[in-house]
C-alpha cells in the first residue's frame, strides 16, 4: 500500500509541475544560490550585456562557448524574467534585464566551471 502511495503521490507532483509549465512558469530555478536550466545546468551571465538593453553581445563563436537559454515562440516574460530577440532572430530569456546564457565546459549539473572567467562571466543568481 506504501508503494501504491508513493506512486500516486510522485504522478500527482509531475502533473502539478507540467501544468506550471504549461501556464508560464519561470525557466529557471534556484539551486544551492544559483540560477539552473531546466536541464539543471548552471546559468551564468556576462558583464558586457547592458542590463535592461533587450540585447546579447555574446554571438557567434561567443555564443558557441556560451549557448544561450532560449525561449521559443511562445514562451512569454513571467516576473523577473523577459524575453529579448538575439542577432540571429532566436529568443533568449533574461533575468532582471541580463541575457542569460550555459556554459560549454559545464558537464553536470552543480558544475560552476564558467564562473569568473575573464572576469566577465559570473553565475547567475536570485
Amino acid at each position: 500500500m506504501k508503494h501504491l502511495y508513493a506512486t500516486a503521490t510522485l504522478t500527482l507532483a509531475l502533473l502539478s509541475g507540467c501544468a506550471a509549465m504549461a501556464s508560464g512558469s519561470a525557466p529557471a530555478r534556484v539551486a544551492d544560490g544559483a540560477l539552473v536550466g531546466p536541464n539543471g545546468m548552471t546559468l551564468y551571465v556576462f558583464d558586457k550585456d547592458p542590463q535592461g538593453a533587450g540585447k546579447s553581445v555574446c554571438n557567434g563563436p561567443c555564443a558557441t562557448n556560451w549557448p544561450p537559454l532560449l525561449a521559443s515562440d511562445t514562451d512569454q516574460p513571467t516576473g523577473d524574467y523577459s524575453i529579448i530577440v538575439r542577432d540571429d532572430g532566436r529568443k533568449q530569456w533574461a533575468f532582471r534585464g541580463k541575457p542569460l546564457y550555459f556554459w560549454v565546459k559545464d558537464s553536470k549539473p552543480g558544475d560552476r566551471t564558467g564562473d569568473g572567467v575573464n572576469q566577465v562571466w559570473h553565475t547567475a543568481r536570485p
